[in-house]
Parts: C-alpha cells; sequence; structure tokens
C-alpha cells in the first residue's frame, strides 16, 4: 500500500483539509490491476485502512479529510469502518458512480448517518445527466486546467446553491491569485503553493539571519557546544523550547544553564533539534504547510534511506529535506538561498541539479508526495525496494510530525 495527503487551502492559504492519494500495489508489476484484476478489493474504502493505520488525529485539528471511495465500495459497511473518523471525514467519488435509484438512495443513507459528500471528475457535458447526485452532494471538485472555473461558478450556483466548489490542479500562483477572493469557490488545491523562487529579496530579516547564523553553527562538522548555546540564548523562544526538549530526553537532570542544556543533549541531538525547530521558525511567516511539508519531507528521507543504501548518510537526508522548501522559505532563488546555510556537496547538488547518491531519494519523495505512481512505483522496482517499507518510512513521518507539534 502507498499513501499520500494532497492538502486544501482556504481563500488565506490556510490548510482546511486534506485528500488521501492511494496505490494498493506496483501496477508495474502487477498490470492486472488495471485491468483483468481492477475489482480486487474494490469493497472495501482504503482509505479508511490507511487513516486507521496513521491516526486522523495525526492530521492537523479541525481539518476534513476527502476519502476516495469507489462504486462498488459505496454500498459496503463503510459506517463501521469509520466511526471513529465521523465529522470530519468526506466521502469523495467521482464518474464510476450512476445516476441511479441504488445509488441516490445510498448517498441519501450516508448523509442521515453524518457523512459529507463530494464528487470530482464529471465531465461537463454530464452534468445534467448527474443532477439528482449533485443535489445530494456537499462538495464538487473542479479541474482548474479543465473547466472554465468562471462560467462553472454561475451554472453551480444558480442550479446547486447549497455545494462547495473545489479547485483543484491549480498550477500557478497567479491562477490562485486570480481566483482566490471570488466567495464562490471554497477551497483550492494544486502545486502552487510549492512553486519555486526564481527571483525575490536578496536581504533576510534580523530574526532569521540569527536563525541562519545558529544552522550554520550546527552544520560544521565539529561545531562547539558553547558556541551554540551562546546563539540559541539571544531567543528566548528557543531557550523555552530547548528546555522543554531536555526535560523529554534527558532524565531528572537540573539545568544549570544554557550551555549546561545544550552538553545534556551533545552534539548529535542538539544538531538534529536545532535544524527541524528553527525550520518551523523560519517557516512562521509562510502558509502552515511549508513547514509540514519541510519537516515530513525530512523525516520521511532519513526513513528512506536504508531502502537506497544510505543508512549511514540518513542525517544528511534529514537535513535535506528541511531545506528543500528554502527558496519559498526565504523568498528568493534557491542557489541564493542555500548560499546562506552550510550544507554538503550532496545536499546541494541534489537540491539545485538533481545529481549525486541523494538526488534519486529527493526525487523519489517528490514523486510520493505528488502521488506520481508510476514514478514512485518504476523506482522501487530498480532498487529492489517493497511497497511496506516506503509505506512504514511515511507513515513514521507523519506520526512524528503529530508528536513533534501537536
Amino acid at each position: 500500500m502507498l499513501a499520500t495527503l494532497i492538502p486544501f487551502f482556504d481563500k488565506d492559504m490556510k490548510v482546511c483539509a486534506y485528500s488521501l492519494f492511494s496505490q494498493k500495489a506496483n501496477l508495474l508489476l502487477n498490470p492486472a490491476l488495471q485491468s483483468s484484476a481492477v475489482n480486487d478489493g474494490a469493497a472495501r474504502v482504503e482509505g479508511l485502512d490507511i487513516l486507521q493505520s496513521i491516526g486522523i488525529d495525526t492530521l492537523s485539528p479541525g481539518t476534513d479529510v476527502f476519502v476516495p471511495v469507489g462504486s462498488i465500495a459505496v454500498f459496503s459497511d463503510i459506517e463501521s469502518q469509520s466511526d471513529t473518523m465521523l465529522g470530519r471525514l468526506v466521502l469523495l467519488f467521482d464518474n464510476s458512480v450512476t445516476n441511479t435509484p441504488d445509488y441516490q438512495e445510498r448517498f441519501r443513507q450516508l448523509k442521515q448517518k453524518g457523512y459529507k459528500l463530494a464528487i470530482r471528475k464529471l465531465p461537463v457535458m454530464e452534468l445534467e445527466n448527474y443532477k439528482e447526485i449533485l443535489a445530494l452532494m456537499d462538495y464538487i471538485i473542479l479541474d482548474y486546467k479543465k473547466v472554465d472555473v468562471s462560467k462553472a461558478k454561475i451554472y453551480f450556483g444558480h442550479q446547486y446553491p447549497n455545494i462547495r466548489i473545489c479547485v483543484g490542479n491549480i498550477g500557478k500562483q497567479e491562477a490562485f491569485d486570480d481566483i482566490r477572493m471570488d466567495r464562490a469557490f471554497h477551497l483550492f488545491e494544486g502545486a502552487f503553493y510549492r512553486i519555486p523562487v526564481t527571483k525575490g529579496q536578496t536581504e533576510v530579516e534580523p530574526l532569521k539571519v540569527n536563525y541562519l547564523e545558529l544552522m550554520n553553527i550546527v552544520n560544521d562538522a565539529d561545531f562547539e557546544l558553547t558556541k551554540a548555546a551562546d546563539v540559541i540564548g539571544r531567543d528566548t523562544a528557543l531557550v523555552v523550547s530547548l528546555l522543554e526538549m531536555v526535560n523529554r530526553t534527558a532524565v531528572k537532570s537540573e539545568v544549570t544553564s544554557i550551555r549546561h542544556a545544550a552538553a545534556l543533549l551533545g552534539q548529535r541531538e542538539l544538531k538534529k533539534w536545532i535544524n527541524t525547530v528553527i525550520t518551523k521558525e523560519l517557516c512562521a511567516d509562510r502558509p502552515n504547510e511549508i513547514t509540514r511539508i519541510s519537516l515530513l519531507r525530512a523525516k520521511f528521507m532519513e526513513c528512506l534511506a536504508p531502502s537506497f543504501g544510505l543508512a549511514m548518510k540518513a542525517p544528511e537526508l534529514f537535513l535535506m529535506g528541511l531545506f528543500s522548501v528554502l527558496d519559498i522559505i526565504l523568498s528568493m532563488p534557491m542557489a541564493e538561498a542555500l548560499d546562506k546555510v552550510n550544507i554538503s556537496k550532496e545536499i546541494r547538488e541534489a537540491l539545485l541539479s538533481h545529481k549525486g547518491e541523494f538526488a534519486e531519494v529527493y526525487d523519489f519523495m517528490t514523486a510520493y508526495e505528488n502521488a506520481d505512481w508510476q514514478e514512485v512505483s518504476r523506482v522501487q522496482i530498480l532498487k529492489g525496494i517493497d511497497n511496506e517499507a516506503v509505506f512504514k518510512a511515511y507513515i513514521t513521518a507523519v506520526c512524528w510530525y503529530k508528536e513533534m507539534f501537536f
């Protein structure tokens, strides 16, 4: 099983929901799953199993989760599989369901039990044939690249005033800016929020300079704990966070100073803590999903390291994940952003040129993040990596993120 969560934003770039994308097996190794065996396991809602594995509480509080439900699985016992998640689930259907009395009645049953319903992939020419189904939906997801959303909002506003329109597959920030203030649209999804910066400011704000100085200190091959502690002492929030970290890891230790606290953690743990916490602080004025992406990437790649024969390089892969959105965090091109931090040649080559031994892990991670299952499957075959190892790495990253910040 492979799975990833794609965020939905509101007009202010706050994450309000996630859409779950999954694949039950490597389709390149199991082509029958796309043909004769396409309906194997079709009576199960895979997304519910995944959410139970992850734990819906590992997701940001207050967010809904759109879970795809197949045309056969809709008639399964969804209720018993999801009783603990009711209220946060949005059951997501597509044009594989038909506008027949059986489907209409089942949708009514689900709504009466408190489920929210959504539909996507409806061709424009088929909308009139789905009248009864659309009347039961809470959301419709429109593909920005395939549908004229300016016309669609008029149609849905007139025919289905209670349905909430979500616009997906938005590729550019400019496109998002054009429609985000339109009250006809409820949620937005796409790659627009993480498009790499190609130009921007070249100066970093004073507080961020302080953070970058601390990152540069701890990312030296053999840094001095006392020097790092002195820089931490300039920021009250970092001092508090450091003491909380020490209290969790050093049992019955009375901390007498910031330097003492740093010594209790030791070089390795202090370095990891600083890189993680400061990345979160650097992201403070950016969309909160940027923080989540940075940290999930870091832990995910660290967990993937053994599968790529890089177990000894796991700490560097963790750091590469943190810095993979540094251009967005600092609002400057990646090359300029990386000049402000001490990183290894391997990390720089991977992030800038997609070259070197770290690049294949980075590229695999981004393919997984975007639910590009064909590319993920291809790399798994080449590297001899099974689905279980990848899914376990992803689940570990999600749960780690939850434990760190929620």
